[in-house]
C-alpha cells in the first residue's frame, strides 16, 4: 500500500520545493506525495484516495476562490481520520485560532520547517507502517 501525503497550494513552485525537501523519501517509496493547486481539487484528490493511503493533508490557507480554512471542514467531514496541517505566510493569533478551531493539528508558518514537518511525517508513517 502507498501512503499519500495530500499537498495543497495554489503556488506552482512549491510542488518542487517539497519534491526537492522529500526526494529521498519519494525515491525510497516510503510516502507519495500528491498535489493540489486548488481547494476544489484537493476534495476531488480526497474523494479519489483509497481510505487507508491518505495520511497527511498539508494545505495552504490564503489561496483563491477557496481558501484554506474554508478547505480545512470540508476535508475533515470527508476524512475526519485524516490529520490537516495548515500552512501560511501570516501566522498571526487569530489565524491560528481559526485553523486550530476548525480542526488543523497544527499551523506551520512559511518558509517551512522541513525539519519540523519531516518529523510530524516520519511519526506518521511509522505509527502505520
Amino acid at each position: 500500500m502507498s501512503l499519500i501525503i495530500l499537498v495543497v497550494d495554489d503556488e506552482a513552485d512549491v510542488e518542487m520545493l517539497f519534491r526537492q525537501q522529500f526526494r529521498h523519501d519519494l525515491r525510497a517509496g516510503r510516502f507519495t506525495m500528491d498535489f493540489a493547486q486548488s481547494a476544489g481539487s484537493a476534495l476531488q484528490r480526497i474523494a479519489d484516495a483509497a481510505a487507508a493511503s491518505l495520511i497527511l493533508i498539508l494545505s495552504d490557507i490564503n489561496m483563491p476562490g477557496m481558501s484554506g480554512l474554508e478547505l480545512l471542514p470540508k476535508a475533515k467531514a470527508a476524512r475526519p481520520d485524516v490529520p490537516v496541517i495548515m500552512i501560511t505566510a501570516y501566522g498571526d493569533e487569530d489565524t491560528k485560532r481559526k485553523a486550530l478551531e476548525g480542526g488543523a493539528e497544527a499551523l506551520l508558518t512559511k518558509p517551512i520547517d522541513f525539519a519540523l514537518l519531516r518529523s510530524e511525517i516520519d511519526s506518521r508513517v511509522a505509527r502505520i507502517g
